[in-house]
């Protein structure tokens, strides 16, 4: 075999201007705050491509395809259209015990094989092994709430025919095709999220002044930026998804729906925040997540954190370190849960 003569580097380039680029509208303590939160906010939208989706609006055609009474709790599988040509399948799990309004918990897989999981429906052999840590809805029902899971774009049933040419990467097709219409993947996601809680007003027993989003990786992510995009939710919860871009998905290969273009030109994912802010944000991390690693996590939680207290609203903000890697972790995430809806009100 021949030895190779020339000595390259294919990741250097990009790695020297990822470690140099300060990003356009990091935050600072010297900025004006509100024009900066103006700036923030317009060029998320812009650059997530939520103001081109917003253009393509339908009526919601909310649709109840079956209602079942289990355990505890009934469930709904309804439909409703987010925009043109786009149906987003769901279910909720309304508790009853009894009571007229309940707050709602959305729930979002992440990579997993579809929201079927969030409901303990077991449809692939792998499933068996995601059980019942995997079950986000019912859980949330036994926490009190009412809970809506959403199949996100992209995965399980959402998942185009054409994305089977790439098994291992199934939103990748998905990804591309968004941003060559000048939208992202991801902000498809929160524009479902967004005209979901539209969708919930058919539902009276939903609490729509009391809501919380949450949801592991990938689910975790939509967590996020729904809450940076739709002030209805007042509490998000992201598990194993928050991180510094430097120190995670601009050094460690992910799914392409993390992506935003030219967002590190601008922005990091910390100073998205300041669209959550005031309300309340606790971001779960696994010290042992090797794709959001933990020192990635403090490092953005600190400019969070700088942010809240900026507002006079520090406590209003919370990190939550796992013992785990990757990891839902039930009890953990739950508790937590809790002891901010406590906080509010809520329970």
């Amino acid at each position: 075999m021949e030895t190779e003569i020339f000595n390259v580097d294919g990741e250097r380039h990009h790695d020297m201007l990822v470690n140099t680029i300060q990003p356009k509208l990091s935050y600072s303590p010297s900025v004006n705050y509100g024009e900066w939160k103006s700036q923030i906010k317009k060029k998320f939208v812009e650059l997530s491509g939520i103001e081109t989706i917003a253009e393509n609006v339908c009526p919601l055609n909310v649709q109840v395809i079956k209602e079942e009474e289990k355990d505890g709790y009934k469930q709904i599988a309804f439909t409703f259209d987010s925009e043109k040509g786009e149906t987003v399948p769901c279910y909720l799990l309304i508790p009853n015990t009894g009571n007229d309004k309940y707050p709602v918990a959305i729930t979002l897989q992440g990579h997993s094989t579809g929201f079927h999981n969030s409901v303990g429906i077991v449809k692939y052999d792998r499933d068996k092994d995601y059980q019942p840590r995997g079950q986000f809805a019912i859980q949330a029902v036994k926490n009190g709430f009412i809970a809506l899971a959403i199949e996100q774009r992209g995965m399980g049933i959402r998942k185009t025919y054409k994305a089977n040419r790439l098994p291992n990467n199934a939103c990748l097709y998905a990804s591309r095709i968004a941003s060559g219409l000048g939208r992202t993947l991801i902000g498809e996601r929160v524009w479902d999220v967004h005209k979901a809680i539209d969708a919930l007003s058919h539902f009276p027993q939903c609490d729509l002044e009391k809501i919380l989003i949450t949801g592991n990786s990938g689910g975790g992510t939509a967590s996020y930026y729904a809450a940076c995009f739709d002030e209805r939710i007042g509490l998000s919860v992201p598990s194993c998804s928050f991180c510094s871009y430097k120190e995670s998905i601009l050094s460690i290969a992910h799914c392409a729906c993390n992506y935003i273009p030219f967002m590190y030109k601008y922005f990091d994912m910390q100073d998205l925040s300041c669209m959550i802010a005031p309300r309340r944000l606790t971001i779960v991390a696994g010290k042992e997540d090797e794709i959001f690693p933990i020192a990635g996590v403090r490092k953005g939680y600190a400019a969070v954190k700088a942010i809240y207290e900026r507002l006079g609203v520090g406590e209003n903000c919370r990190l939550v370190e796992t013992p785990k890697e990757h990891w839902w972790c039930v009890e953990l995430v739950w508790d937590t849960i809790n002891e901010e809806c406590k906080k509010l009100g809520w329970k």
